[in-house]
């Protein structure tokens, strides 16, 4: 069914792991590589320390979550798909046209065991797509069903899929499959909040750095969790648009002031 809200952080107590403010630091940075100094300075912003950072470092590594080559971390593995799941949220990419048509994706697949299942539903979540009844998937056709050739060869693997159903009342399946309210309304009061963050991120403070680290992760978790539909199943002033606009120019303000903060003192 729907994406469960992702309810901004109004604390500004803000408590991350290592590893949480290690990924994100990573996720936010193009290409994803850094050194081991400046992810352990970004941990600092929250109050963790370097012994802390720097086991995380090493168990991510082990994890496969991160790669280490010439003296940088990169981002690997799922970390990495979800980079570029990031980037494509961000753009919002899909089809500019629609026909009108859904794509069903039904399990066929036998003695799937727990992983198996859990899997798979990672991968429709990925994927867009929402569950109508179980094993039965659907959404809209309007998006690249290439955008993540992991997800889609899972899917492949257990699913028998349908190209071209149409539905008798699409609007109304929409509504029942998918949240909007609940994602519009998230939206909105993230809008609010990237509007006060850039105020702070303008004083030149570095101590507003890490609320605004924490808004700006919201925002990527938020923009994930948009079912990407046709404009024609859209309610009236669906806040997409506008919060990829505002967060791209917020998120320009806070990248000047992050790097300025990493920088090897001298």
């Amino acid at each position: 069914m729907s994406p469960a809200k992702r309810s901004p952080s109004k604390d500004t107590r803000i408590s991350y792991s290592a590893r949480s403010v290690i990924a994100s630091t990573l996720l936010g940075t193009y290409p994803p590589r850094l050194s081991p100094r400046r992810l352990v300075r970004s941990c600092s912003l929250f109050g963790i320390g370097e012994g802390t950072a720097r086991v995380a470092l090493s168990r991510m590594l082990a994890a496969g979550e991160l790669t280490l080559e010439e003296g940088r971390y990169a981002l690997a593995g799922r970390l990495l798909e979800r980079q570029t799941r990031q980037a494509d949220s961000r753009s919002g990419l899909a089809r500019s046209a629609w026909d009108g048509s859904w794509v069903v994706h039904i399990v066929t697949a036998e003695n799937r065991d727990p992983s198996a299942r859990t899997d798979l539903r990672e991968a429709m979540r990925r994927l867009h797509l929402a569950e109508l009844r179980e094993g039965t998937w659907l959404r809209p056709d309007n998006l690249d069903g290439e955008r993540d050739g992991v997800a889609t060869t899972l899917v492949e693997q257990q699913c028998t899929t349908l190209h071209g159903a149409r539905p008798a009342r699409p609007d109304t399946l929409t509504a029942e499959l998918f949240d909007l309210g609940d994602w519009a309304d998230t939206a909105q009061v993230l809008l609010n909040d990237l509007e006060s963050a850039e105020a702070g991120l303008a004083t030149g403070n570095d101590a507003v750095l890490a609320s605004s680290f924490a808004r700006n992760a919201e925002v990527l978790r938020h923009l994930l969790a948009d079912p990407l539909l046709p404009l024609e199943l859209l309610p009236p002033r669906w806040p997409g648009a506008e919060l990829r606009s505002t967060f791209e120019r917020f998120d320009h303000a806070f990248s000047e002031a992050w790097q300025r903060a990493m920088r090897d003192p001298p």
